[in-house]
């Protein structure tokens, strides 16, 4: 028995988005590893360079957390 085709223009918005959500999660529960392109293997090895040599930024959460309270 086949299925009929989906059409997404015919789903709410909410029903859209639990679509990608289940779509997500079966990708994350998937133990397959996901093929990176070439220009993608590239930017995370310049992001990893920038990474070490730099080492990380941002604000540590504490802080955050200190700042809006």
């Amino acid at each position: 028995m086949s299925q009929a085709p989906l059409n997404i223009e015919d789903l709410s918005p909410q029903e859209r988005l639990d679509l990608l959500e289940r779509l997500w999660q079966s990708l994350r529960e998937s133990h397959q590893t996901l093929p990176f392109t070439d220009a993608q293997r590239a930017e995370l090895d310049l992001r990893l360079d920038d990474l070490e040599r730099e080492g990380p930024v941002g604000i540590p959460w504490e802080e955050v957390l200190r700042c809006i309270g």
